[in-house]
């Protein structure tokens, strides 16, 4: 090797060393491609080069970019990743005016969700997730009209609040620990989390069908995130298991009561038929859910059942007051999704008992949906773990090539919600409800995604505000999203 060359090689390399400590990976490899490319290296000179610096980088980790920024270390049992999400929704309302001339139910713009926090793996066997949400409530109502029950659960007046109770609030969302010591087939988490019981509710409200739950979406009928233990796991290709015990009172809330002290015990299992046999085309999928746990006492009596709003989100039409003797409360719920190809049907059933002195009455809701990928997608491919995940377009959108439009979604559902044990015969308060859905979902990237929604809601009972009596709610509403 001349003295021109040992120099370039010499220059090259320190070049190369000072990349490496600043993480220029790109720029080093085009100084390397320049110089073989100009004869001054030649191609194994340049491939020895980039090896020694190739293993350097990867001895120190790397930062990755695939839904959202990744950091890995160099053995790669540990990682860490930004995770976050921002829903910016519009609503808007068909009730119109009173006589009255009193206001519409509050149209409106809302950051539905703003969250932001940071995930992970520690030494191939921890798992652990911390989020908070900026948008988050802390008390009260963001904006809607509601019935006001008294003691016996009759709906007195129907009134609109104009106020975000507690919307300036940042709270927790997850903070959990995940161990894993038996890949996947028996995992150990802990902290506040997603409580495994309905299918919808355990699909992130990032990956979920429309823009807003179905009525399953109701404390008393399917629980959430709760603080608490579990147990789960995927012990064969298909089959998923979750034993947990939560506190059963909601998000960000510990236990309060020091006369019952019965914690919420859950029990889910599914399968995916059509993954156990092989066919990646399609998805067969059954699960049952089953809790159990004694309500706990709040103010002068046992706390009451979920209050439940329309799924456009715009009344609260069923509100009962607090039970006045200890109450178990036991829920049952089932879920089924048959899929093939871009073309899906799935449905969930779930009833609420609550048992006590002198008290068994039922509560009940269900859905069933019909959803079609029109630009081919197919649904196989996002269903993970027994529940569905971040959809990936066929061909992302391209503003200069109209011919990539991203995936298409169209979508039906009807809803129902049963309260009628729940109040007097004499009752006034909506109590059997119907809900349809028709929607359409555009998702340019795998990261963003833009939904329509038209919702009409139809009540057993009239309701009145502002003068103004109608049986029915119509709401268009509309979201834009982003997530990493």
């Amino acid at each position: 090797m001349n003295f021109n060359k040992k120099l370039a090689v010499a220059v090259s390399g320190a070049v190369l060393l000072m990349a490496g400590q600043f993480a220029l990976a790109d720029s080093t490899t085009d100084i390397v491609d320049a110089l073989v490319s100009k004869g001054v290296l030649t191609e194994e000179e340049g491939k020895l080069i980039s090896k020694g610096h190739e293993t350097k980088k990867k001895a120190e980790g790397t930062v990755t970019f695939k839904d959202g920024f990744k950091m890995n270390s160099g053995d790669g049992k540990s990682s860490m990743s930004i995770v976050g999400r921002v829903q910016l929704d519009s609503r808007q309302y068909g009730w119109g005016s009173g006589a009255s001339g009193g206001d519409k139910i509050n149209d409106t713009f809302d950051v539905r969700r703003a969250y932001l926090g940071a995930k992970g793996t520690f030494k191939k066997y921890y798992d652990w997730e911390v989020t908070a949400d900026f948008a988050g409530l802390t008390g009260g109502a963001d904006s809607f009209c509601s019935s006001t029950p008294t003691v016996d659960g009759v709906a007195g007046t129907a009134t609109c609040s104009a106020t975000a109770a507690g919307k300036t609030s940042t709270v927790l969302d997850v903070a959990y620990l995940n161990v894993n010591y038996w890949d996947k087939k028996a995992m150990f988490q802990f902290g506040q989390f997603k409580m495994p019981y309905s299918l919808e509710e355990r699909t992130s409200s990032r990956f979920i069908d429309f823009q807003e739950r179905s009525f399953m979406n109701n404390t008393s009928l399917t629980p959430a995130k709760e603080r608490g233990f579990m147990v789960w796991g995927t012990p064969f290709t298909g089959i998923n298991y979750a034993l947990a015990f939560s506190t059963g009172q909601g998000k960000n809330t510990n236990d309060y009561d020091n006369k019952e002290d019965g914690k919420d015990i859950i029990v889910h299992a599914d399968a995916n038929i059509a993954e156990i046999m092989g066919n990646k085309e399609a998805i067969i999928h059954v699960g049952g859910s089953y809790t159990n746990g004694d309500l706990p006492i709040a103010g002068t009596g046992y706390t009451t059942v979920g209050k439940q709003r329309t799924e456009g989100r715009g009344y609260e039409f069923f509100s009962v007051s607090n039970f006045t003797v200890p109450v178990e409360r036991t829920r049952y719920g089932f879920e089924s999704v048959l899929a093939y190809g871009p073309v899906k049907f799935q449905g969930e059933y779930s009833k609420a008992n609550f048992e006590g002195v002198g008290i068994d009455k039922d509560l009940d809701a269900s859905y069933v949906s019909a959803l079609w990928m029109i630009t081919g997608e197919k649904y196989a491919d996002n269903f993970k773990g027994g529940k569905f995940d971040r959809i990936t377009p066929k061909n992302e959108f391209n503003p200069d090539d109209l011919k990539n439009l991203g995936a298409i979604e169209l979508g039906v559902r009807y809803s129902k919600f049963d309260g009628k044990d729940l109040v007097t015969a004499s009752s006034t308060i909506a109590n059997d409800v119907d809900s349809y859905t028709a929607g359409i979902k555009w998702i340019p990237s795998a990261n963003a995604r833009f939904m329509v929604n038209y919702v009409r809601t139809d009540f057993n009972r009239n309701i009145t505000y502002a003068s103004r009596t109608q049986n029915h709610e119509d709401a268009l509403l509309m979201r834009a999203q982003y997530d990493f």
